[in-house]
Formats: structure tokens, C-alpha cells, sequence
């Protein structure tokens, strides 16, 4: 067979490059396609490729404001020429899924989300409802709307990392599909049991959504020690004032993030995730969670074994699941047989048997 893999972007390493690195792994002969590459950014794995690109990757700028030319997008992906594949596996969280295959190739798509910003997330991201901007984002989301749905036809079989996606799958392009939970850790990952320090841990992007200002002022009531590893778009906000018993790190190496992973006597995840790859990484040394009970969480965590529940998205609520979590007595088995679901080995498997199975 030839097979072809696309990606939205290739800008650097998250979430969705670690499951591109599991489809590589799987297809090692695949070309990749994507609409943009800044090369020196990814994986070796990734860029010792063969790398197609859209005509977006030659435009100025493309390193730090590829985000603005997202009205191109559409188009962009059109324009790559699958003929001659006999597989398409598209890894899509913006327009990866609405390539144009040929008529006897086979299109599975590996959907990390519908784009949150123009559906179910599109006044969270944008709150202000008035001026000439509002007007020319209206336009814009409308032609990304009817485009995205209308472009769900093209795929054969959807797959998607969570249930939670999976109802946004069903919901806005009117398709069934198939969880295959994410590669979170590498093939044959044994739990270790680890001394638990009293502190509790955030690894995060400050993002809004994320809802760190909740976490915060719950440790500020409480009076816990908090390591808040992370930065972005709120964090001039966020780490303002922060009290003495919350401690801010921007950045660090990922030894010394794995060191509090596996210290930690807890992991805070406030917000609403569409997976959360950080509430796996945090089981997988022993670490239990305390989530907001929304999201992909409810699939990755499990209650009274790996993890305890919020149910409201305040700092009280958030302070009782604490002291919940300080009285249950965690299992490193349940712990192991929690992360089992989430090795690379058994994404590849179900990622071959899909394809295999609808081509």
C-alpha cells in the first residue's frame, strides 16, 4: 500500500505531534503532508520524513503567525494531490480531515478535535460581541463552519482520541466513530511506587479554559504547597500575587518535570480537556488526580483508584475533592493497569486494525 499521513502544522511538540510520532511508527514507509513546517521544531522521527507541504508554508511570517492565515486553511489542504495513495490517515484538529482523496482510497482520520474555536468553545475564545473585528470573525467562522461539516464526507472512517470528542464528532458532522485512546507511554511502562512529598502539582498551559485561577485561589485558602509549572497567554495575570505557598516555575527541563510528577502527593487538572494527556502522565508515577468531573478526564481517570472528582468549577469544590484525596490509600496496581490503556504499542495496534478493517 501507499499511504500518505497529514497533519495540520508541524511547529513544535504537543499532544497531537506525539500521536503523529505513533502514526510514523505504525506506517514507517508514509509520505507526511502538512500545511506548515518549521523545521528544527519536531521529532527526529518527524522530520526524518519526507515532508510535503501547502503553498501556506511558503508565506512570510509562517514561523510565529501561521495562526492568522487560518481563513487560507481550507484551501490550502485542497490544494495537496493524494492521487496515487491507496491509504490516507489525516491527524486533525483544524483542517487535516478535509483533504480531497480520490475515489478508491481509503480516508481514516485520527480527529484530536473539531475545531473548538468556530463550534462548541467559539464565545469562550471569543467573548467581545461588538466592532468591526467581531463583524470579520462572524464571516470567517461561518465559511469555517459550513466548510468543516460539509468536509466530514471526505472521511471514510472516523476515529478520535476520547467519547467526549467522539460526541462532538457525531454531533457536528453527523458521523459515527471509534475512541483509540492517545500514546501517553511507551511500550511495557511498569508503574514504580514512589515517596510522596507534601506538595501538589499543575503542569499546564495558562490558557483560559485551563482554569488555573481556580486552583489558585483554592491553595490560597487552603494554605497547600502548590508547584505551577507552566506560562502563556494569562500569565501575567495569573502569577501576580501569587502567596507564598504557590510556587511558579515558567519552564523546566523535562527531568526535573518528571521529578515532581513522581513527588507530588496530588495532580490538580481544573479545566475541561478533550483528553489531558497530563492527568495520564501524573498516574503513571503514581500520582493521583483531582479533575473537573467534564471532559476527557472522566475516560483517563478513575474514580477512588486513580483519581477523585469536582463537580463545580469553584475553589470550595476543588478544596473538598483535596481532602477527599488525602483519605483514600492509592494502589500502585490500579495505577499500572489505568496506564496500560495508554501505551504507543497498543495505539499502533489499533490503529493498524482500523485501517486494515475499513480499507
Amino acid at each position: 500500500m501507499k499511504i500518505a499521513i497529514v497533519h495540520d502544522w508541524l511547529t513544535g511538540m504537543r499532544g497531537g505531534e506525539v500521536v503523529l510520532e505513533s502514526l510514523l511508527k505504525a506506517y514507517p514507509e508514509a509520505d507526511l503532508f502538512s500545511l506548515i513546517y518549521n523545521k528544527g521544531k519536531l521529532s527526529p522521527r518527524i522530520e526524518n520524513r519526507k515532508i510535503i507541504t501547502a503553498f501556506t508554508d511558503r508565506l512570510p511570517f509562517k514561523e510565529k503567525l501561521y495562526r492568522n492565515y487560518l481563513p487560507l486553511f481550507p484551501t490550502a489542504i485542497e490544494s495537496l494531490d493524494f492521487r496515487g495513495y491507496d491509504v490516507i490517515i489525516s491527524s486533525s484538529h483544524c483542517v487535516a480531515k478535509g483533504i480531497i482523496p480520490h475515489p478508491n482510497t481509503f480516508h481514516l482520520s485520527y480527529v484530536h478535535s473539531p475545531m473548538r474555536y468556530v463550534w462548541d468553545m467559539y464565545y469562550d475564545y471569543f467573548p467581545k460581541r461588538n466592532g468591526l473585528k467581531f463583524f470579520l470573525r462572524q464571516m470567517v467562522s461561518n465559511y469555517l463552519r459550513t466548510w468543516d461539516a460539509a468536509s466530514a464526507n471526505r472521511v471514510d472512517h472516523f476515529t478520535c482520541n476520547s467519547d467526549f470528542v467522539g460526541q462532538r464528532i457525531k454531533k457536528y458532522y453527523r458521523r459515527d466513530y471509534q475512541v483509540i485512546f492517545p500514546p501517553c507511554v511507551a511500550e511495557d511502562f511498569r508503574v514504580q511506587d514512589h515517596s510522596k512529598d507534601d506538595f501538589y502539582l499543575i503542569v499546564s498551559a495558562f490558557a483560559p479554559y485551563k482554569r488555573i485561577d481556580i486552583a489558585i485561589e483554592a491553595f490560597r485558602a487552603n494554605g497547600k504547597k502548590l508547584i505551577l509549572i507552566g506560562g502563556g497567554q494569562d500569565e501575567a495575570k495569573l502569577v501576580k500575587n501569587l502567596p507564598p505557598n504557590i510556587i511558579w516555575k515558567s519552564s523546566l527541563p523535562r527531568n526535573e518535570v518528571v521529578d515532581y510528577y513522581k513527588k507530588a502527593r496530588g495532580f490538580i487538572f481544573p479545566g475541561m480537556e478533550d483528553f489531558g494527556i497530563t492527568p495520564v502522565e501524573a498516574q503513571s508515577y503514581g500520582t493521583p488526580v483531582v479533575a473537573f468531573r467534564r471532559g476527557g478526564a472522566l475516560e483517563t481517570v478513575q474514580e477512588g483508584k486513580t483519581g477523585v472528582f469536582f463537580d463545580e468549577q469553584t475553589p470550595e469544590s476543588l478544596n473538598s475533592a483535596i481532602k477527599e484525596l488525602e483519605s483514600i490509600y492509592w494502589r500502585r496496581r490500579d495505577f499500572q493497569k489505568s496506564v496500560d490503556r495508554f501505551t504507543e504499542e497498543k495505539f499502533v495496534s489499533e490503529i493498524r486494525k482500523a485501517v486494515d478493517r475499513h480499507k
